[in-house]
Protein backbone atom coordinates (compact mmCIF):
# COMPACT_ATOMS: atom_id res chain seq x y z
CA UNK A 1 0.00 0.00 0.00
CA UNK A 2 1.21 3.38 -0.97
CA UNK A 3 1.49 6.73 1.26
CA UNK A 4 -1.05 8.09 -1.01
CA UNK A 5 -3.85 5.55 1.31
CA UNK A 6 -5.81 2.93 -0.12
CA UNK A 7 -4.48 0.18 -2.27
CA UNK A 8 -3.65 -1.25 -5.71
CA UNK A 9 -5.72 -3.74 -7.07
CA UNK A 10 -6.39 -5.98 -9.61
CA UNK A 11 -9.61 -7.59 -10.82
CA UNK A 12 -8.97 -9.95 -13.40
CA UNK A 13 -12.40 -10.21 -15.47
CA UNK A 14 -14.97 -8.49 -16.54
CA UNK A 15 -18.18 -9.64 -15.75
CA UNK A 16 -20.62 -8.93 -13.37
CA UNK A 17 -18.80 -9.86 -10.23
CA UNK A 18 -15.22 -8.31 -11.56
CA UNK A 19 -17.36 -5.40 -12.86
CA UNK A 20 -19.02 -4.59 -9.32
CA UNK A 21 -15.98 -5.33 -7.21
CA UNK A 22 -14.07 -2.84 -9.29
CA UNK A 23 -16.44 -0.32 -8.58
CA UNK A 24 -17.15 -0.88 -5.28
CA UNK A 25 -12.99 -1.00 -4.80
CA UNK A 26 -12.91 2.38 -6.81
CA UNK A 27 -15.96 4.24 -4.75
CA UNK A 28 -13.71 3.01 -1.43
CA UNK A 29 -11.21 4.97 -3.03
CA UNK A 30 -8.63 2.24 -3.69
CA UNK A 31 -6.20 2.60 -7.30
CA UNK A 32 -8.05 -0.03 -9.67
CA UNK A 33 -7.30 -1.54 -12.91
CA UNK A 34 -9.16 -4.39 -14.59
CA UNK A 35 -8.15 -7.32 -16.99
CA UNK A 36 -9.83 -8.98 -19.76
CA UNK A 37 -9.16 -11.61 -22.36
CA UNK A 38 -10.79 -9.90 -25.23
CA UNK A 39 -12.51 -6.75 -24.38
CA UNK A 40 -14.76 -5.18 -21.89
CA UNK A 41 -17.96 -7.09 -21.63
CA UNK A 42 -16.91 -10.66 -22.92
CA UNK A 43 -17.61 -13.23 -20.67
CA UNK A 44 -20.17 -15.20 -19.61
CA UNK A 45 -22.69 -12.18 -18.25
CA UNK A 46 -23.59 -11.03 -21.04
CA UNK A 47 -24.78 -14.50 -22.22
CA UNK A 48 -27.23 -14.81 -19.40
CA UNK A 49 -30.46 -14.91 -20.17
CA UNK A 50 -32.56 -16.09 -17.40
CA UNK A 51 -32.41 -13.08 -14.83
CA UNK A 52 -31.21 -12.42 -11.45
CA UNK A 53 -33.04 -13.77 -8.66
CA UNK A 54 -33.82 -11.89 -5.51
CA UNK A 55 -37.06 -9.65 -6.82
CA UNK A 56 -39.36 -10.56 -3.33
CA UNK A 57 -42.92 -10.23 -3.96
CA UNK A 58 -46.05 -10.89 -1.54
CA UNK A 59 -46.00 -13.98 -0.34
CA UNK A 60 -42.01 -14.42 -0.75
CA UNK A 61 -38.47 -13.96 1.41
CA UNK A 62 -35.56 -14.53 1.36
CA UNK A 63 -35.96 -17.32 4.18
CA UNK A 64 -37.75 -19.46 1.00
CA UNK A 65 -35.43 -18.24 -1.47
CA UNK A 66 -32.49 -19.49 0.68
CA UNK A 67 -34.53 -23.13 1.31
CA UNK A 68 -34.90 -23.54 -2.94
CA UNK A 69 -31.69 -22.58 -2.83
CA UNK A 70 -30.16 -25.24 -0.05
CA UNK A 71 -32.84 -28.12 -1.80
CA UNK A 72 -30.95 -27.43 -5.11
CA UNK A 73 -27.74 -27.73 -3.35
CA UNK A 74 -28.88 -31.47 -2.74
CA UNK A 75 -27.79 -30.72 1.12
CA UNK A 76 -24.01 -29.46 0.45
CA UNK A 77 -24.18 -25.53 -0.03
CA UNK A 78 -23.20 -23.48 3.63
CA UNK A 79 -25.92 -22.04 5.29
CA UNK A 80 -24.35 -19.02 6.56
CA UNK A 81 -22.83 -17.89 2.65
CA UNK A 82 -26.63 -18.65 1.53
CA UNK A 83 -28.34 -16.32 4.14
CA UNK A 84 -25.54 -14.01 3.05
CA UNK A 85 -26.63 -14.22 -0.63
CA UNK A 86 -30.45 -14.16 -0.62
CA UNK A 87 -30.31 -11.63 2.27
CA UNK A 88 -27.98 -8.91 0.32
CA UNK A 89 -29.98 -9.03 -3.23
CA UNK A 90 -32.52 -6.76 -2.50
CA UNK A 91 -29.80 -4.15 -2.06
CA UNK A 92 -27.69 -5.25 -4.94
CA UNK A 93 -30.77 -5.25 -7.31
CA UNK A 94 -31.40 -2.34 -6.62
CA UNK A 95 -27.96 -0.71 -7.02
CA UNK A 96 -28.47 -1.93 -10.53
CA UNK A 97 -31.27 -0.41 -11.01
CA UNK A 98 -29.05 2.54 -9.85
CA UNK A 99 -26.68 1.91 -12.18
CA UNK A 100 -29.11 2.21 -15.21
CA UNK A 101 -29.83 -1.57 -15.77
CA UNK A 102 -33.47 -1.17 -17.20
CA UNK A 103 -35.16 -4.21 -15.77
CA UNK A 104 -38.53 -5.29 -17.10
CA UNK A 105 -41.72 -3.61 -16.21
CA UNK A 106 -45.16 -3.76 -16.28
CA UNK A 107 -47.86 -0.43 -17.73
CA UNK A 108 -47.75 0.78 -14.58
CA UNK A 109 -43.95 0.45 -13.72
CA UNK A 110 -43.37 -2.14 -11.06
CA UNK A 111 -40.92 -4.73 -11.71
CA UNK A 112 -41.76 -7.76 -13.48
CA UNK A 113 -41.37 -10.65 -11.75
CA UNK A 114 -40.18 -14.55 -13.09
CA UNK A 115 -40.57 -18.18 -12.81
CA UNK A 116 -37.81 -20.13 -12.91
CA UNK A 117 -37.17 -24.15 -12.08
CA UNK A 118 -36.64 -25.28 -8.63
CA UNK A 119 -37.81 -21.78 -7.36
CA UNK A 120 -41.13 -21.59 -5.17
CA UNK A 121 -42.16 -18.39 -6.08
CA UNK A 122 -41.99 -15.31 -9.31
CA UNK A 123 -38.57 -13.72 -7.81
CA UNK A 124 -36.70 -13.48 -11.09
CA UNK A 125 -35.22 -9.76 -12.23
CA UNK A 126 -35.52 -9.99 -15.88
CA UNK A 127 -34.37 -7.27 -18.63
CA UNK A 128 -34.95 -7.09 -22.31
CA UNK A 129 -37.13 -9.91 -22.16
CA UNK A 130 -34.32 -12.62 -22.19
CA UNK A 131 -31.26 -10.10 -22.49
CA UNK A 132 -31.02 -9.81 -18.38
CA UNK A 133 -27.23 -10.32 -18.68
CA UNK A 134 -26.32 -7.84 -21.71
CA UNK A 135 -28.44 -5.52 -19.91
CA UNK A 136 -26.09 -5.87 -16.64
CA UNK A 137 -22.85 -6.16 -18.64
CA UNK A 138 -23.66 -3.06 -20.99
CA UNK A 139 -24.64 -0.64 -17.61
CA UNK A 140 -21.87 -1.46 -15.41
CA UNK A 141 -19.30 -1.46 -18.37
CA UNK A 142 -20.51 1.91 -18.82
CA UNK A 143 -19.88 3.01 -15.26
CA UNK A 144 -16.55 1.49 -15.76
CA UNK A 145 -15.83 4.00 -18.37
CA UNK A 146 -17.44 7.25 -16.84
CA UNK A 147 -15.68 6.84 -13.21
CA UNK A 148 -12.11 6.37 -15.40
CA UNK A 149 -11.33 2.84 -14.00
CA UNK A 150 -8.46 1.60 -16.56
CA UNK A 151 -9.26 -1.01 -18.72
CA UNK A 152 -6.25 -3.52 -19.92
CA UNK A 153 -7.91 -5.53 -23.26
CA UNK A 154 -6.31 -8.53 -24.50
CA UNK A 155 -4.65 -9.51 -22.03
CA UNK A 156 -4.57 -13.53 -20.17
CA UNK A 157 -3.58 -14.30 -16.96
CA UNK A 158 -0.23 -16.34 -16.75
CA UNK A 159 -0.03 -16.88 -13.55
CA UNK A 160 0.34 -15.41 -9.89
CA UNK A 161 3.00 -12.89 -8.38
CA UNK A 162 3.42 -14.74 -4.57
CA UNK A 163 6.26 -14.14 -1.73
CA UNK A 164 6.05 -15.22 1.68
CA UNK A 165 2.29 -16.72 0.82
CA UNK A 166 0.91 -13.82 -0.29
CA UNK A 167 -0.53 -12.80 -3.97
CA UNK A 168 0.91 -9.58 -4.54
CA UNK A 169 -0.12 -9.23 -8.40
CA UNK A 170 -0.06 -11.38 -11.42
CA UNK A 171 2.11 -11.92 -14.63
CA UNK A 172 0.04 -11.04 -17.96
CA UNK A 173 0.30 -12.85 -21.29
CA UNK A 174 -0.18 -9.21 -23.82
CA UNK A 175 0.50 -9.17 -27.36
CA UNK A 176 3.04 -12.63 -26.62
CA UNK A 177 4.46 -11.23 -24.18
CA UNK A 178 5.21 -11.81 -20.17
CA UNK A 179 4.25 -8.38 -18.23
CA UNK A 180 4.21 -7.94 -14.64
CA UNK A 181 1.88 -6.52 -12.98
CA UNK A 182 2.20 -5.50 -9.05
CA UNK A 183 -0.82 -4.71 -6.54
CA UNK A 184 -1.81 -5.16 -3.12
CA UNK A 185 -4.61 -7.00 -4.03
CA UNK A 186 -5.78 -9.63 -6.93
CA UNK A 187 -9.41 -10.35 -7.49
CA UNK A 188 -10.10 -13.38 -9.92
CA UNK A 189 -13.40 -13.12 -11.38
CA UNK A 190 -12.03 -15.10 -14.86
CA UNK A 191 -14.99 -17.52 -14.53
CA UNK A 192 -15.69 -20.91 -15.18
CA UNK A 193 -14.25 -23.62 -17.54
CA UNK A 194 -17.04 -24.71 -19.75
CA UNK A 195 -14.40 -25.17 -22.75
CA UNK A 196 -13.82 -27.93 -21.14
CA UNK A 197 -16.31 -29.86 -22.82
CA UNK A 198 -17.68 -30.74 -26.52
CA UNK A 199 -21.16 -28.76 -25.88
CA UNK A 200 -21.25 -26.16 -23.81
CA UNK A 201 -23.36 -22.36 -23.33
CA UNK A 202 -19.74 -20.72 -22.15
CA UNK A 203 -17.91 -18.38 -24.41
CA UNK A 204 -14.48 -19.45 -25.79
CA UNK A 205 -12.97 -17.17 -23.01
CA UNK A 206 -13.95 -19.56 -20.05
CA UNK A 207 -10.92 -21.72 -20.37
CA UNK A 208 -10.52 -22.13 -16.68
CA UNK A 209 -7.62 -19.68 -16.37
CA UNK A 210 -8.16 -18.48 -12.78
CA UNK A 211 -8.59 -21.82 -11.14
CA UNK A 212 -5.25 -22.90 -12.78
CA UNK A 213 -3.78 -19.70 -11.44
CA UNK A 214 -4.96 -20.29 -8.54
CA UNK A 215 -4.26 -24.23 -8.15
CA UNK A 216 -0.58 -23.01 -9.16
CA UNK A 217 0.02 -20.25 -6.17
CA UNK A 218 -1.19 -22.93 -3.84
CA UNK A 219 -4.53 -21.28 -3.15
CA UNK A 220 -7.41 -24.13 -2.10
CA UNK A 221 -9.77 -25.50 -4.33
CA UNK A 222 -12.52 -27.51 -4.06
CA UNK A 223 -15.30 -29.25 -6.25
CA UNK A 224 -14.34 -29.18 -9.05
CA UNK A 225 -16.69 -32.45 -9.94
CA UNK A 226 -20.20 -30.43 -9.32
CA UNK A 227 -20.50 -29.19 -12.97
CA UNK A 228 -23.86 -28.10 -14.07
CA UNK A 229 -25.18 -28.92 -17.48
CA UNK A 230 -28.06 -26.67 -18.55
CA UNK A 231 -31.35 -28.94 -19.93
CA UNK A 232 -32.17 -27.31 -22.94
CA UNK A 233 -29.19 -26.04 -25.82
CA UNK A 234 -30.92 -25.97 -29.04
CA UNK A 235 -29.70 -29.36 -30.95
CA UNK A 236 -28.18 -29.38 -34.55
CA UNK A 237 -25.41 -27.34 -36.12
CA UNK A 238 -24.21 -23.77 -35.17
CA UNK A 239 -22.43 -22.58 -31.84
CA UNK A 240 -24.56 -23.67 -28.87
CA UNK A 241 -27.38 -21.54 -28.15
CA UNK A 242 -29.28 -21.67 -24.65
CA UNK A 243 -32.78 -21.79 -24.04
CA UNK A 244 -33.45 -19.57 -21.14
CA UNK A 245 -35.27 -21.60 -18.07
CA UNK A 246 -37.76 -19.19 -18.27
CA UNK A 247 -39.36 -20.40 -20.94
CA UNK A 248 -40.10 -23.84 -19.19
CA UNK A 249 -41.27 -21.26 -16.15
CA UNK A 250 -43.83 -19.84 -18.60
CA UNK A 251 -44.86 -23.11 -19.73
CA UNK A 252 -43.10 -24.78 -22.13
CA UNK A 253 -42.95 -28.71 -21.78
CA UNK A 254 -40.05 -31.22 -22.77
CA UNK A 255 -41.74 -34.02 -25.29
CA UNK A 256 -40.43 -37.19 -26.32
CA UNK A 257 -40.91 -38.25 -30.01
CA UNK A 258 -44.24 -39.74 -28.90
CA UNK A 259 -45.25 -36.79 -27.84
CA UNK A 260 -45.19 -37.75 -23.73
CA UNK A 261 -43.66 -35.41 -20.62
CA UNK A 262 -41.27 -37.63 -19.83
CA UNK A 263 -39.73 -35.30 -17.47
CA UNK A 264 -42.19 -36.11 -14.99
CA UNK A 265 -40.35 -40.05 -14.50
CA UNK A 266 -37.54 -38.12 -13.24
CA UNK A 267 -39.19 -36.00 -10.60
CA UNK A 268 -42.97 -34.90 -9.51
CA UNK A 269 -41.82 -31.01 -10.79
CA UNK A 270 -41.41 -32.45 -14.22
CA UNK A 271 -39.53 -29.66 -16.31
CA UNK A 272 -38.94 -27.39 -13.44
CA UNK A 273 -37.34 -29.74 -11.53
CA UNK A 274 -33.55 -29.21 -10.38
CA UNK A 275 -31.43 -28.41 -13.46
CA UNK A 276 -29.15 -31.69 -12.72
CA UNK A 277 -32.57 -34.09 -12.69
CA UNK A 278 -34.25 -32.46 -15.93
CA UNK A 279 -30.51 -32.91 -18.03
CA UNK A 280 -29.89 -36.10 -16.58
CA UNK A 281 -33.73 -37.55 -18.24
CA UNK A 282 -33.00 -35.39 -21.71
CA UNK A 283 -29.77 -37.12 -22.26
CA UNK A 284 -31.62 -40.82 -20.93
CA UNK A 285 -35.00 -40.19 -23.15
CA UNK A 286 -32.56 -39.11 -26.00
CA UNK A 287 -30.59 -42.01 -25.58
CA UNK A 288 -33.37 -44.77 -25.88
CA UNK A 289 -35.57 -43.04 -28.78
CA UNK A 290 -32.03 -42.28 -30.46
CA UNK A 291 -32.46 -38.60 -31.10
CA UNK A 292 -32.74 -35.38 -29.32
CA UNK A 293 -36.38 -34.66 -27.50
CA UNK A 294 -37.77 -31.08 -27.83
CA UNK A 295 -39.24 -28.39 -26.18
CA UNK A 296 -42.85 -27.54 -27.04
CA UNK A 297 -43.51 -23.91 -26.49
CA UNK A 298 -46.53 -23.59 -29.08
CA UNK A 299 -49.44 -23.66 -26.31
CA UNK A 300 -47.47 -19.61 -25.38
CA UNK A 301 -48.11 -18.50 -28.62
CA UNK A 302 -46.06 -15.96 -30.74
CA UNK A 303 -47.07 -13.21 -29.71
CA UNK A 304 -45.94 -14.05 -26.29
CA UNK A 305 -42.57 -15.79 -27.09
CA UNK A 306 -41.58 -12.69 -29.35
CA UNK A 307 -42.22 -10.51 -26.32
CA UNK A 308 -41.27 -12.04 -23.32
CA UNK A 309 -38.17 -13.90 -25.15
CA UNK A 310 -37.11 -12.16 -28.10
CA UNK A 311 -33.36 -13.07 -28.53
CA UNK A 312 -34.59 -16.80 -27.98
CA UNK A 313 -37.19 -16.14 -30.91
CA UNK A 314 -35.07 -14.35 -33.80
CA UNK A 315 -31.99 -16.88 -33.21
CA UNK A 316 -34.30 -19.96 -33.56
CA UNK A 317 -36.37 -18.39 -36.80
CA UNK A 318 -32.39 -17.99 -38.24
CA UNK A 319 -31.67 -21.46 -37.59
CA UNK A 320 -34.73 -22.75 -39.27
CA UNK A 321 -37.19 -23.28 -36.32
CA UNK A 322 -40.72 -21.80 -36.25
CA UNK A 323 -41.21 -22.41 -32.15
CA UNK A 324 -44.53 -20.77 -32.31
CA UNK A 325 -45.68 -23.48 -34.30
CA UNK A 326 -43.50 -26.71 -33.90
CA UNK A 327 -41.46 -27.84 -30.57
CA UNK A 328 -37.32 -27.32 -31.34
CA UNK A 329 -35.30 -30.12 -30.76
CA UNK A 330 -32.88 -29.54 -27.37
CA UNK A 331 -30.36 -30.94 -25.53
CA UNK A 332 -28.13 -30.41 -22.75
CA UNK A 333 -24.51 -28.74 -22.23
CA UNK A 334 -21.78 -28.00 -19.80
CA UNK A 335 -23.12 -24.44 -18.41
CA UNK A 336 -21.85 -23.41 -14.74
CA UNK A 337 -18.87 -24.71 -12.65
CA UNK A 338 -20.04 -24.75 -8.87
CA UNK A 339 -16.85 -25.78 -7.45
CA UNK A 340 -13.85 -23.48 -7.92
CA UNK A 341 -11.04 -21.31 -5.48
CA UNK A 342 -12.65 -21.54 -2.08
CA UNK A 343 -13.27 -18.45 -0.57
CA UNK A 344 -15.48 -16.93 2.46
CA UNK A 345 -18.46 -14.77 2.33
CA UNK A 346 -16.03 -11.86 1.38
CA UNK A 347 -14.29 -13.55 -1.27
CA UNK A 348 -11.47 -14.16 0.22
CA UNK A 349 -9.21 -17.40 -0.46
CA UNK A 350 -6.61 -19.46 1.63
CA UNK A 351 -4.12 -17.06 0.14
CA UNK A 352 -3.95 -13.59 1.57
CA UNK A 353 -4.14 -10.82 -0.89
CA UNK A 354 -6.10 -13.02 -2.98
CA UNK A 355 -9.76 -13.03 -3.86
CA UNK A 356 -11.69 -14.86 -5.92
CA UNK A 357 -15.65 -13.85 -6.81
CA UNK A 358 -18.05 -14.95 -9.41
CA UNK A 359 -17.93 -18.45 -11.32
CA UNK A 360 -14.45 -18.82 -10.34
CA UNK A 361 -15.17 -19.30 -6.67
CA UNK A 362 -16.91 -21.76 -4.80
CA UNK A 363 -18.22 -20.23 -2.17
CA UNK A 364 -20.37 -22.84 -0.74
CA UNK A 365 -23.75 -21.11 -2.08
CA UNK A 366 -24.36 -23.77 -4.77
CA UNK A 367 -23.33 -27.21 -2.69
CA UNK A 368 -24.10 -29.94 -5.24
CA UNK A 369 -25.85 -27.48 -7.77
CA UNK A 370 -27.06 -24.01 -8.61
CA UNK A 371 -30.63 -22.72 -8.47
CA UNK A 372 -31.36 -21.26 -11.30
CA UNK A 373 -30.47 -17.21 -11.89
CA UNK A 374 -28.29 -17.66 -8.88
CA UNK A 375 -25.29 -16.52 -10.91
CA UNK A 376 -26.00 -13.25 -11.67
CA UNK A 377 -27.01 -12.90 -7.81
CA UNK A 378 -23.42 -14.29 -6.69
CA UNK A 379 -21.69 -12.03 -8.67
CA UNK A 380 -23.51 -9.23 -7.54
CA UNK A 381 -22.96 -9.95 -4.12
CA UNK A 382 -19.60 -11.13 -3.46
CA UNK A 383 -18.36 -8.64 -6.01
CA UNK A 384 -19.01 -5.87 -3.54
CA UNK A 385 -18.57 -7.97 -0.68
CA UNK A 386 -15.11 -8.77 -1.50
CA UNK A 387 -14.31 -4.89 -2.48
CA UNK A 388 -15.67 -3.36 1.13
CA UNK A 389 -13.13 -6.71 2.22
CA UNK A 390 -10.17 -5.10 0.99
CA UNK A 391 -8.76 -2.77 3.51
CA UNK A 392 -8.63 -5.76 5.91
CA UNK A 393 -6.76 -7.57 3.07
CA UNK A 394 -3.24 -6.48 4.45
CA UNK A 395 -3.30 -7.55 8.23
CA UNK A 396 -1.41 -10.46 9.19
CA UNK A 397 -3.49 -10.58 12.12
CA UNK A 398 -6.78 -11.37 10.02
CA UNK A 399 -7.01 -15.04 8.94
CA UNK A 400 -7.21 -16.56 5.57
CA UNK A 401 -10.32 -18.44 4.48
CA UNK A 402 -10.73 -21.75 6.59
CA UNK A 403 -13.19 -24.50 5.26
CA UNK A 404 -15.58 -26.66 6.89
CA UNK A 405 -15.07 -30.32 7.04
CA UNK A 406 -16.98 -30.75 3.83
CA UNK A 407 -14.90 -28.23 2.03
CA UNK A 408 -12.61 -30.76 1.09
CA UNK A 409 -9.31 -30.51 -0.36
CA UNK A 410 -7.94 -32.77 -3.73
CA UNK A 411 -5.96 -34.41 -0.79
CA UNK A 412 -3.32 -35.91 -2.75
CA UNK A 413 -4.18 -34.81 -5.62
CA UNK A 414 -2.88 -31.14 -4.72
CA UNK A 415 -1.89 -30.06 -7.84
CA UNK A 416 -0.49 -27.04 -6.49
CA UNK A 417 2.26 -28.92 -5.13
CA UNK A 418 3.53 -30.86 -8.44
CA UNK A 419 3.08 -28.58 -11.36
CA UNK A 420 5.16 -25.35 -11.44
CA UNK A 421 3.88 -22.56 -13.52
CA UNK A 422 5.84 -21.04 -16.01
CA UNK A 423 6.58 -20.80 -19.56
CA UNK A 424 7.82 -24.02 -19.43
CA UNK A 425 5.48 -27.46 -19.52
CA UNK A 426 3.97 -27.85 -16.43
CA UNK A 427 3.34 -31.41 -16.62
CA UNK A 428 5.11 -34.56 -15.09
CA UNK A 429 3.54 -36.55 -18.34
CA UNK A 430 3.65 -40.06 -18.74
CA UNK A 431 4.19 -41.12 -22.12
CA UNK A 432 1.29 -41.06 -24.82
CA UNK A 433 -0.18 -44.85 -25.00
CA UNK A 434 0.15 -46.25 -28.26
CA UNK A 435 -2.76 -45.63 -30.54
CA UNK A 436 -3.98 -42.80 -28.06
CA UNK A 437 -5.35 -39.75 -30.10
CA UNK A 438 -2.84 -36.91 -29.51
CA UNK A 439 -3.88 -34.30 -27.60
CA UNK A 440 -5.97 -31.47 -28.99
CA UNK A 441 -8.86 -29.15 -27.70
CA UNK A 442 -11.09 -30.99 -29.28
CA UNK A 443 -10.28 -34.29 -27.89
CA UNK A 444 -9.74 -32.98 -24.88
CA UNK A 445 -13.08 -31.66 -25.05
CA UNK A 446 -14.36 -34.77 -26.26
CA UNK A 447 -12.89 -36.94 -23.81
CA UNK A 448 -14.50 -34.81 -20.86
CA UNK A 449 -18.29 -34.73 -22.29
CA UNK A 450 -18.32 -38.64 -22.92
CA UNK A 451 -16.63 -39.11 -19.71
CA UNK A 452 -17.01 -36.50 -17.43
CA UNK A 453 -20.37 -35.42 -18.58
CA UNK A 454 -23.67 -35.55 -17.04
CA UNK A 455 -23.60 -39.26 -16.93
CA UNK A 456 -20.38 -40.64 -15.60
CA UNK A 457 -19.13 -44.40 -14.74
CA UNK A 458 -15.80 -44.79 -12.64
CA UNK A 459 -14.70 -46.48 -15.18
CA UNK A 460 -15.05 -44.24 -17.81
CA UNK A 461 -13.40 -41.81 -15.10
CA UNK A 462 -10.47 -43.50 -14.51
CA UNK A 463 -9.68 -43.85 -18.55
CA UNK A 464 -9.98 -40.03 -18.91
CA UNK A 465 -7.51 -39.42 -16.26
CA UNK A 466 -5.19 -42.02 -17.51
CA UNK A 467 -5.73 -40.38 -20.74
CA UNK A 468 -5.27 -36.37 -19.62
CA UNK A 469 -2.10 -37.60 -17.90
CA UNK A 470 -0.66 -38.97 -21.45
CA UNK A 471 -1.31 -35.88 -23.41
CA UNK A 472 1.83 -33.55 -23.33
CA UNK A 473 0.34 -29.42 -23.41
CA UNK A 474 1.73 -27.30 -25.86
CA UNK A 475 5.01 -25.38 -24.78
CA UNK A 476 4.32 -22.15 -26.75
CA UNK A 477 3.61 -19.27 -25.34
CA UNK A 478 0.59 -17.80 -26.88
CA UNK A 479 -2.55 -17.31 -25.94
CA UNK A 480 -4.18 -20.47 -27.24
CA UNK A 481 -1.27 -22.79 -26.15
CA UNK A 482 -1.73 -20.77 -22.13
CA UNK A 483 -5.36 -21.84 -22.20
CA UNK A 484 -4.84 -25.51 -23.56
CA UNK A 485 -2.43 -25.67 -20.48
CA UNK A 486 -4.91 -23.80 -18.48
CA UNK A 487 -7.63 -26.54 -19.39
CA UNK A 488 -5.06 -29.54 -19.36
CA UNK A 489 -4.01 -28.88 -15.49
CA UNK A 490 -8.08 -27.97 -14.42
CA UNK A 491 -8.94 -31.15 -16.11
CA UNK A 492 -7.48 -33.32 -14.02
CA UNK A 493 -8.09 -31.98 -11.50
CA UNK A 494 -11.84 -32.13 -11.91
CA UNK A 495 -11.58 -35.74 -13.10
CA UNK A 496 -9.53 -36.51 -9.41
CA UNK A 497 -12.44 -34.81 -7.42
CA UNK A 498 -15.33 -37.00 -9.40
CA UNK A 499 -13.06 -39.84 -8.49
CA UNK A 500 -12.65 -39.10 -5.06
CA UNK A 501 -16.51 -38.64 -4.73
CA UNK A 502 -17.21 -42.26 -4.93
CA UNK A 503 -21.48 -41.65 -4.92
CA UNK A 504 -23.84 -39.91 -6.58
CA UNK A 505 -24.91 -36.13 -5.89
CA UNK A 506 -26.60 -33.13 -7.28
CA UNK A 507 -24.62 -32.55 -10.15
CA UNK A 508 -22.31 -35.38 -9.96
CA UNK A 509 -24.16 -38.61 -10.92
CA UNK A 510 -22.40 -41.94 -11.15
CA UNK A 511 -23.71 -44.52 -13.56
CA UNK A 512 -23.81 -48.20 -12.36
CA UNK A 513 -23.45 -49.47 -15.72
CA UNK A 514 -21.66 -48.60 -18.88
CA UNK A 515 -22.04 -44.50 -19.85
CA UNK A 516 -24.65 -43.55 -21.61
CA UNK A 517 -23.70 -40.37 -23.38
CA UNK A 518 -25.47 -37.31 -23.97
CA UNK A 519 -26.62 -36.29 -27.49
CA UNK A 520 -24.14 -35.41 -29.91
Amino acid sequence: MSARGGLDVLVIGGGIAGLTAALHAHEAGHRVEIVVKDVLGDGATALAQGGIAGLYGPGDSPSAHAEDTLAAGSGLSDLAVVRTLVGDAPARIAELIARGVPFDRDPEGRLLRGLEAAHSAARIAHAGGDATGAAISAALSAQVRAAGIPVRERAVLADLRVRAGRVEGARLLVRGRIEEVAADAVILATGGAGQLFEHTTAPAVCTGDGIAAALGAGAEVADLEFVQFHPTILAGPGPAFLISEAVRGEGAILIDDDGRRFAFDAHPDGELAPRDVVARAIVRRAHEQGGPVRLDATALGAQLLARRFPTIDRVTRERGFDWARTPIPVTPAAHYLMGGVVTDADGRTTLRGLFAVGEVARTGVHGANRLASNSLLEGAVFGARAAAALSGSLSEDRAPARTETKRRLLHDHRVSSRFARSTTPRFARSTTPEGAEPFTRAALQQLMWERVGPLRTHDGLTEALATVRSWQPPEAMTRTALEDRNLLEVAEAMICAALARPSSIGAHHLEPAPALIGAR
